[in-house]
């Protein structure tokens, strides 16, 4: 058995496998109504955040609002992506395109699993993320692919954060579109179609705003 708690949706074996990564306090319900907008017939693989903040699941620690148990991270996101390794042996996904899907701590545990095992996740579409650390290793991430919307006046996830994510991405190779919008720490009715264009291989701007 894999080692996190999840839930496992079959779905259409042409579609990309969405892998559901909550915020803190939810669970693997919770992006479920997202994946259908994004990717109605895709398969959905959705665990649940192993570390409990005064019983509030999460994906990792952290030492206060906005910092970081980076140690913890390193461990967390190992830990998603052997989990990742094996739930394709598991549910027999094979090569199949996996792409992760992540909201706040849920887009933080994505992205550093997308810089720190690229062998996992290669795909990431993040809603509200903030860069999860401060050094990240340099792997050579040619292939990885990351779609980022942000709001402008996020108070949880600073936009100088978020632009410091980008840049790591991007210096190590990755192909990153990067969406803002006028809001905060929310995913938007926009966000959401420009990153269902995204996933269907749109890729007009680098960058966009609306």
């Amino acid at each position: 058995m894999t080692p996190l708690e999840h839930k496992y949706v079959e779905g259409a074996p042409d579609e990309p496998v969405l892998l559901l990564l909550h915020g803190t306090g939810g669970g693997p319900d919770d992006l479920v109504p997202i994946a259908r907008q994004l990717s109605p017939a895709s398969a959905l693989l959705a665990p649940a955040g192993p570390v409990s903040e005064h019983g509030a699941p999460r994906w990792f620690r952290r030492l206060a609002e906005g910092v970081f148990d980076h140690e913890d991270v390193v461990f967390r996101a190992n830990q998603l992506a052997d989990f990742v390794v094996a739930s394709r042996e598991q549910y027999g996904l094979g090569d199949r395109r996996l792409v992760a899907i992540g909201f706040s701590n849920g887009a933080n545990i994505a992205a550093a699993a997308t810089l720190l095992r690229p062998d996992a996740v290669r795909e990431a579409v993040l809603f509200a993320a903030m860069s999860p650390l401060p050094s990240p290793p340099r792997l050579d991430l040619s292939g990885t692919q990351v779609f980022l919307s942000n709001g402008e006046h996020d108070p949880m996830a600073p936009l100088t954060s978020a632009e410091g994510l980008v840049r790591d991405l991007r210096e190590r190779s990755a192909d990153v579109v990067a969406h803002r919008h006028p809001g905060g720490h929310q995913v938007t009715g926009n966000g959401l179609v420009a990153a269902a264009g995204w996933l269907n291989g749109e890729r007009p701007e680098q960058s966009s705003r609306t």
